[in-house]
C-alpha cells in the first residue's frame, strides 16, 4: 500500500489529518453517551421527581453527543471520498500512461483483458478500501482501545466477560482471513479470464455466427462464469458467517452483563444508593461493551474488503513496476548530414520473447530515399515481423535496423515515430469522426487542419465515399469502424498515414481489401504525391509490388531473393512460383507501365 500513500498530495494529507481528528471527536462523543446514560439511569432508579431537571439535562447532552457524532461521521465520509477519488484518479492515470509505453512484449505478457481489469476493477477495489478505511479502519482501533480503557475502570467480572468475547471475535476473524485470502487472488485472475472470453466473443461475433458456434461460446463463457461464481460464493459464504457470529456474541455479551449486574445488585449488603450506582454502571458498561463489539464488527468489514484490495494493489503494482523492453534513445532528431529517408537492415535476426526459434534469419537490405521496397513470401515467412522492427514494436534480437543511417535504438520513440507513417495489416478505427480518425495524433507537436485531412483522403482514394455522406468529414465513425466496409477502413487508415507527410511509409498488407482498379489508382497517387518518401510494402499480390525498386523475397524467415521484378523472375524460384500462382505467363510478360506505383 506504500505506493498508494506515495501518490497522495499535500491536500489529501491535510484531508486525512482532518478526517482522523473528526474520527477521534466522533469516538469521544460515542463514548461520552454511556456516561450520560449511566447518570440518567441512577437518577431514574432513585425515583425522586426532584431529579427530573437533571434527567432532562443529561438527556439533552446525550442527544447533542449523538448529533455531533452523526455530523462528524458525515465530515469524515466527505474527506474519505475526496481522498479515495483522488487516489483512484491518479492510479488510473499512472496505469494508463504505463501501458501506453509498453511494447508488444509487455502487453502480451499481461494480456489485454488483464490490463483492462487492472485499470478498472482493481483500482475500484483500492478506492473502496481507502474510502472505508478512513471511516472504519482508523475508527475501529481507536474506539476499541478507548472503550476497553473505560471498561477496565468498572467491575472486574464485566471486564472478564468482555475480554472473552473479544478473544472469540479475534480468533474467528483470523481463521476466516487465513482461509479466504488466497481465494481473493484467484477471484481477480478469474475476472481476467471472464473478461478475456467476453472480449473474444464480442470481437469475433461475426465468425461465431457464421460457424453456428454460439453454443460453443456459451459453454466457454459458462465455464468461466461458473469458476468465478463458485469462488466468489466460497468467499461470500465464509464472510457471511461473521455477521451471525457477531450478533450472537453481541447478544450473549449483553445477556452476560445484565446477568452479572443482577447478581451484584442483589447483594443484601448493598444500600439503595449503591444499588442505584450499580444500575448506572451496568447501563454504562453495556454501552461500552457494545462499542467494543461494534469496533470489531467494523474491523470485520475491513477484513471482508481488505484481502481483495491487497491483491488488487499487488496487481496494479506489477503493471507500474514493469519496465518496457523498448526504451528511448538519446537522439531527438537525425544527426546533421545523415542520409534522410533511408532504411537499412544489417544482418537482422529476430525471435519473439520466450520463443526458441528465430522468425527472421540474417536479413539485410537497404532502401534509399524515395525508393519503394516490397516484401513478399508465403504466410508466416516473416514479412510483417520484419517491418515491425522499424517503428520498434519489437527490437531486433541480433543485428541492426537503421533509419537515416542511425540505429533505431538511438532515437527517442517520439522522434522515430515522427518519421514514420504506419498502416497496419488490420485497419484500426477509433470512435469519433472521419476527420478525427484521419488527423489522428500529431507530428512535431503540430495538429492537422481540415484541408490536410481532405488532401490525404483524396490521395487515399476515399474522397468519393466520404463526400457522399451527409456529414462528410464530420461523419460518425463507430468504435472499430464497424459502420464502414473493409476497403473503406483501409483507405482511411492510409489517409491517416499520408496526413502525417512522413519520411517513411510502412504498408503492412494495406491494399488487400482494395479492388485492382482502386489499388492501381491509389498507388499511382501515392507515387505522385509522396514521391520523395521511402515506402516499405508488405503485399500478397504481385500486381501491387511489381514495379517496386527492390523486392525482398522471404521464405521461413530467410531472404531467398532480392532485386526487381524482372531480376527475380530470372533468378528466384520462390518468387516465380508466387508470380505464376497469381498471373498467367502472358500477363507477366506484358508491360504494366500504366500500373506503376
Amino acid at each position: 500500500m506504500h505506493r498508494v500513500f506515495r501518490i497522495l498530495k499535500w491536500r489529501e494529507w491535510l484531508f486525512a489529518l482532518l478526517a482522523v481528528g473528526f474520527v477521534v471527536l466522533q469516538v469521544w462523543l460515542d463514548l461520552t453517551m454511556p456516561d450520560y446514560m449511566s447518570r440518567i439511569t441512577e437518577l431514574a432508579v432513585m425515583g425522586d421527581a426532584a431529579y427530573m431537571n437533571d434527567i432532562l439535562k443529561n438527556g439533552g447532552l446525550m442527544l447533542a453527543c449523538a448529533l455531533g457524532s452523526a455530523l462528524s461521521s458525515v465530515v469524515v465520509g466527505f474527506f474519505a471520498a475526496r481522498i479515495a477519488a483522488a487516489v483512484s484518479y491518479r492510479l488510473r492515470d499512472d496505469v494508463f500512461d504505463k501501458v501506453e509505453g509498453f511494447s508488444m512484449e509487455e502487453i502480451n505478457k499481461f494480456s489485454t483483458a488483464s490490463l483492462i481489469t487492472r485499470t478498472t476493477n482493481d483500482i475500484m477495489q483500492v478506492q473502496m478500501v481507502i474510502s472505508m478505511g478512513l471511516q472504519v479502519m482508523v475508527k475501529a482501533p481507536v474506539l476499541a482501545v478507548w472503550a476497553i480503557c473505560k471498561i477496565l475502570t468498572r467491575q472486574w467480572q464485566w471486564s472478564v466477560v468482555t475480554a472473552a468475547a473479544v478473544v472469540i471475535m479475534v480468533v474467528m476473524m483470523l481463521f476466516i482471513l487465513i482461509a479466504v485470502f488466497p481465494k481473493f487472488r484467484k477471484v481477480q485472475k478469474l475476472t481476467d479470464n471472464l473478461n478475456s472470453v467476453t472480449r473474444e466473443n464480442l470481437t469475433g461475433v461475426r465468425v461465431v455466427r457464421a460457424y453456428n458456434a454460439e453454443k460453443y461460446q456459451e459453454e466457454k463463457f459458462a465455464k468461466a462464469n461458473d469458476d468465478l461464481t463458485n469462488t466468489q460464493l466460497f468467499t461470500s459464504r465464509a464472510m457471511a458467517v461473521m455477521a451471525p457470529v457477531m450478533t450472537m456474541i453481541m447478544s450473549g455479551l449483553t445477556l452476560a452483563i445484565y446477568w452479572i449486574g443482577a447478581y451484584l445488585i442483589n447483594d443484601e449488603l448493598l444500600g439503595a444508593a449503591e444499588r442505584s450506582q450499580l444500575f448506572g454502571q451496568m447501563a454504562a458498561f453495556s454501552g461500552y461493551a457494545m462499542q467494543v463489539v461494534m469496533a470489531f464488527m467494523m474491523l470485520a468489514m475491513i477484513f471482508i474488503i481488505l484481502p481483495r484490495a491487497m491483491v488488487s494493489v499487488r496487481r496494479i503494482g506489477e503493471v507500474l513496476d514493469t519496465q518496457s523492453s523498448i526504451q528511448d534513445g538519446p537522439l531527438a532528431a537525425s544527426p546533421a548530414g545523415s542520409p534522410v529517408g533511408t532504411v537499412e537492415f544489417r544482418n537482422v535476426s529476430f525471435k519473439y520473447p520466450d520463443a526458441s526459434e528465430y522468425v527472421l534469419h540474417n536479413v539485410s537490405f537497404k532502401a534509399e530515399k524515395g525508393q519503394t521496397v516490397a516484401f513478399i513470401g508465403s504466410t508466416g515467412s516473416g514479412k510483417s515481423t520484419a517491418i515491425n522492427l522499424v517503428p520498434r514494436f519489437y527490437d531486433a534480437t541480433e543485428g541492426e535496423v537503421l533509419v537515416d543511417g542511425v540505429n533505431v535504438k538511438e532515437y527517442t520513440l517520439r522522434a522515430l515515430h515522427d518519421k514514420i507513417g504506419y498502416v497496419p495489416q488490420r485497419a484500426v478505427m477509433f470512435s469519433g469522426t472521419v476527420e478525427s480518425n484521419v488527423a489522428y495524433g500529431e507530428k512535431d507537436g503540430t495538429q492537422y487542419s481540415l484541408d490536410d485531412v481532405k488532401e490525404a483522403v483524396r490521395i487515399a482514394q476515399g474522397q468519393e465515399f466520404i463526400e457522399q455522406k451527409d456529414d462528410t468529414y464530420s461523419a460518425h465513425v463507430a468504435q472499430g469502424g464497424t459502420n464502414f466496409s473493409g476497403g473503406q477502413k483501409q483507405r482511411l487508415a492510409i489517409a491517416r498515414a499520408v496526413c502525417r507527410r512522413p519520411e517513411i511509409y510502412i504498408f503492412d498488407d494495406s491494399f488487400s481489401a482494395l479492388d485492382y482498379k482502386t489499388d492501381r489508382l491509389l498507388r499511382t497517387a501515392l507515387k505522385e504525391e509522396t514521391g520523395g518518401a521511402t515506402s516499405l510494402i508488405v503485399a500478397q499480390r504481385i500486381g501491387t509490388i511489381r514495379d517496386a525498386d527492390l523486392i525482398v523475397v522471404l521464405d521461413e524467415g530467410n531472404v531467398v531473393g532480392q532485386g526487381t521484378h524482372d531480376e527475380l523472375m530470372k533468378s528466384c524460384d520462390v518468387y516465380k512460383e508466387i508470380a505464376y500462382s497469381q498471373l498467367s505467363k502472358e500477363e507477366l510478360e506484358n508491360s504494366m507501365g500504366g500500373d506503376r506505383a
